[in-house]
């Protein structure tokens, strides 16, 4: 297994997701070549929590066009990986916002 700091790039965080956080479950950009095995290791050694079940998404990039001087420009961004990590009931919550 790869260090864990690679499986886990960064946690995602938007509105709906700290709403999502209230019943246990956290969402983190992971690395495109994981899987959920490697995801429940990761978290579990890197925040000491009891991991219930993992979930994966595959996000496209989204189209995105540019107005220049010579024409519009289009372009996708990046594609990446979505693992959202459901802990048990008994579990401490992770604390996400501790740098902010």
């Amino acid at each position: 297994m790869t260090n864990a700091h690679k499986i886990i790039i960064r946690p995602v965080i938007t509105e709906k997701n700290t709403r999502v956080n209230e019943i246990n479950k956290y969402t983190f950009e992971v690395g495109r070549d994981t899987n959920k095995i490697e995801v429940k290791k990761a978290i579990e050694e890197i925040f000491g929590v009891n991991v219930q079940g993992v979930n994966i998404v595959n996000v496209k990039g989204k189209l995105k066009r540019r107005r220049t001087r010579h024409g519009i420009t289009e372009g996708y961004t990046r594609d990446w990986k979505k693992a959202i990590v459901t802990l048990t009931p008994d579990s401490k919550p992770i604390e996400i916002f501790e740098g902010v």
